[in-house]
């Protein structure tokens, strides 16, 4: 059976082919790309908001947890007058997300115990690495091919390791990209955690790349394409675990890290533009215009008068009367739900909900 093998042990020569490193430069292009133009948006919250949404619904998605944009937007703003379990559990994973990328900001290390607090968020408990035996993996004949780690003991000494292999860059001499990639093999294949392995280690692979000063915030999230590409994914982590075939791992993940960066960008330049365009035609028929109110509208694909009134420290009525201004003026969409009306943004929501640049 097949042993799970310290990552500092790989030889890093495996990962100099001519097409691993072709697909590097590619990524790696990209990616710094993506960086430069979210450094852009003056208000950085208007991407963790919205971006961290799309990305707790895609990753949870993959999860088989489906929630709607609407539904996810909706519980966001009024989470007391609507009762769906699959948008609250997507919202915890924006809070996860938060939460480590605030340790990470910190501390600039990626440790295990920041780990078990993200997976912690997740499911809203305090198990911890797993104490029972893991879910063995079997192939179509039913054989076991692959098993986790099942003693508690074995699982925090490979996550020890694993933690010295995050944050010591003396351990493989590759790209910090590549290094991703072999994290977040090397954690799904521990499985330490009772449940949210996949979605914990999705957020580890963005997080990662702050650490490593790749990105300043954590705009770059992979779920997207791993829902669309699912079989490969699966298939690809298995002949790791069952053949040792690194290589094409690390060709998937960087492939993953060059149509996301991609597709990240062409969404914030739709979000920049967007945000412009009302900027300028509210600037130029509104009074009550100021920045505040802009950043509001694009942290928030739904808002609510409570959101105005916080943000731009005014009355309820005055928030209302600027709420339902926008609303008449066709920037906002007036919705009712319950005894609450919130507001949605149609340029912003149009966008989310699009996905400019992604391909199939």
């Amino acid at each position: 059976m097949p042993q799970i093998k310290p990552l500092a042990k790989l030889d890093a020569t495996r990962f100099d082919s001519p097409a691993i490193l072709k697909q590097l430069a590619i990524a790696s292009r990209h990616l710094a790309e993506l960086k430069g133009i979210a450094s852009a948006i003056p208000h950085q919250g208007i991407l963790i908001n919205t971006l961290g949404l799309q990305e707790a619904k895609d990753s949870s998605e993959i999860e088989n947890i489906i929630t709607t944009h609407d539904d996810l937007f909706k519980d966001d703003v009024l989470p007391d007058a609507f009762a769906n379990p699959a948008a609250k559990e997507v919202l915890r994973y924006r809070q996860a997300l938060r939460v480590g990328f605030e340790q990470v900001q910190r501390s600039g290390l990626l440790t295990a115990n920041h780990i078990v607090g993200i997976q912690a968020e997740l499911e809203r408990n305090n198990a911890g690495f797993r104490k029972l035996p893991g879910t063995a993996l079997k192939d179509g004949a039913g054989k076991v091919v692959y098993m986790p780690p099942q003693e508690h003991a074995e699982i925090v000494a490979l996550m020890s390791d694993l933690e010295r292999f995050i944050n010591d860059p003396d351990q493989l001499a590759v790209d910090p990209l590549i290094k991703m990639a072999l994290i977040h093999h090397q954690f799904e294949s521990i499985h330490p955690f009772y449940d949210a392995n996949g979605r914990t280690g999705r957020i580890l692979n963005v997080l990662y790349l702050v650490k490593e000063g790749l990105l300043d915030i954590p705009v770059l999230y992979l779920s997207s394409h791993i829902v669309r590409t699912k079989a490969d994914y699966y298939r690809l982590l298995r002949t790791v675990q069952v053949e040792d075939r690194w290589e094409e791992w690390v060709l998937y993940m960087l492939g993953a890290v060059e149509q996301t960066a991609v597709q990240t960008i062409a969404t914030i330049r739709a979000m920049r533009t967007a945000l412009m365009d009302y900027k300028q035609r509210i600037r130029a028929g509104f009074k009550f215009y100021n920045q505040d109110l802009i950043n509001n509208l694009f942290t928030h694909p739904y808002t609510k008068i409570e959101f105005v009134q916080r943000d731009l420290q005014v009355s309820r009525i005055t928030a209302t009367k600027y709420l339902d201004a926008l609303a008449e003026g066709g920037f906002l969409q007036k919705r009712k739900i319950g005894r609450g009306n919130y507001y949605v943004n149609v340029a912003l929501n149009s966008i989310l909900m699009e996905k400019p640049g992604q391909t199939t």
